[in-house]
């Protein structure tokens, strides 16, 4: 188990460092902003979707802890290119492991890389850390609306 932890913290680490997809979209058609004023978590996502609903393009910038950091950079590769719809399902299965209380199962296969984050919810105070990308997406999955970037 301790090779394992390792092995996660490895990848947390490496995503902080070198997050992927870290830049503005210029031609992202929604963007929503994510602020945890506890610890000063803050990140810009950018999201291309097509008409087909699927996530063309998923960027973020910003500034936060390992953890935020590295949920974002995760969950960009995890979500390019997947309907709309698989990203809620991945939200919702997402939210479930680092919500869910360590004795009870989750079915964290189907999540593959974004496991790592699942120690996170041994400490509350970093479940919001980790969540802060995934809550901003679901905004801009649900509310597409209110999260669209203006093209004046």
């Amino acid at each position: 188990m301790s090779d394992l932890r390792e092995l996660y913290q490895e990848v947390i680490v490496d995503h902080n460092r070198s997050p992927r997809n870290f830049h503005s979209l210029a031609d992202a058609n929604r963007q929503v902003e994510g602020f945890n004023p506890l610890c000063g978590d803050h990140l810009r996502l950018f999201l291309k979707v097509n008409q087909d609903n699927v996530i063309e393009d998923i960027s973020f910038e910003g500034e936060g802890c390992a953890i935020s950091v590295a949920s974002a950079s995760l969950m960009t590769e995890a979500l390019k290119h997947k309907t709309t719809a698989e990203a809620e399902h991945i939200f919702q299965q997402f939210h479930q492991l680092i919500t869910t209380d360590i004795e009870l199962a989750v079915d964290s296969e189907a999540l593959g890389k974004l496991n790592v984050l699942a120690g996170v919810r041994e400490f509350p105070a970093r479940v919001k850390c980790a969540s802060l990308a995934w809550h901003s997406l679901h905004s801009a999955l649900t509310q597409p609306e209110t999260a669209r970037i203006s093209t004046e």
